[in-house]
């Protein structure tokens, strides 16, 4: 049984949730078969059953598991790693740190890669992210889990910018989408799904000044509401 000293509620759920899915990965739980219920897996850990179910809850969000009521918890996917490449997930205590850095990151580089996207993308490329775009989208205003389509949203971008360099910074929008929409859970979809849209006309006008500012503008969005939740967080404490 694992043993953990007291700390922060918040930062041993995280860490229950690495551990749970390590736990997949290890003991190789196939897609489609069920998890240890709520009970086994509190005393599995060591910790309370409301640990436990921060840690599952945070892995419905990302797609790795689903809830089915009155049957348990059973893994849909264990790509969750596919969309931490970098491992920095596991690096840090601080998720809300974590998420400004990298947009600091991400403000270095994605409204470049936008504009270069405006003039280097080929025209069924632009078709590609077109498409992409309606499909967050929808998936966005259906309420399904749309990370993974916004994190290919990106990715296309970003090879559309025809830089080889640039595609090896890839999993670093990876894991900066994924660290956001974790956090937010979906407080900015009218804004996400406007500025995703003006991205795309933008780099589909061969407009690299505006594919720019459009991706800035989507970026300052995302950034906003996340300072704003990390103030609330910390008025609560």
């Amino acid at each position: 049984m694992y043993q953990y000293k007291k700390m922060d509620k918040r930062l041993l759920a995280a860490q229950i949730e690495d551990e749970l899915m390590h736990l997949i990965v290890q003991e190789s739980v196939k897609v489609g078969q069920k998890i240890p219920n709520e009970f086994k897996l509190a005393e599995e850990f060591g910790v309370g059953r409301s640990t436990i179910r921060e840690a599952v809850k945070s892995l419905v969000s990302k797609g790795v598991l689903e809830v089915r009521r009155g049957s348990g918890t059973y893994v849909i996917s264990t790509g969750f790693q596919e969309n931490d490449p970098l491992g920095l997930s596991r690096l840090q205590n601080n998720k809300y740190k974590l998420a400004l850095e990298l947009f600091d990151v991400r403000l270095m580089l994605e409204p470049e890669i936008a504009a270069l996207a405006a003039e280097y993308a080929e025209e069924e490329e632009l078709a590609q992210l077109v498409r992409l775009c309606d499909e967050t989208e929808q998936m966005y205003q259906d309420g399904k889990n749309h990370i993974s389509k916004d994190i290919e949203f990106h990715t296309c971008i970003a090879r559309c910018s025809k830089n080889r360099v640039v595609e090896t910074l890839i999993p670093v929008i990876h894991t900066a989408v994924t660290t956001f929409a974790n956090l937010t859970r979906r407080t900015l979809m009218q804004e996400t799904i406007e500025t995703h849209r003006a991205v795309v006309n933008a780099i589909s006008d061969r407009d690299p000044v505006g594919a720019r500012c459009a991706m800035v503008m989507h970026l300052t969005y995302n950034r906003q509401a996340l300072v704003r939740q990390l103030k609330e967080q910390q008025r609560k404490e």
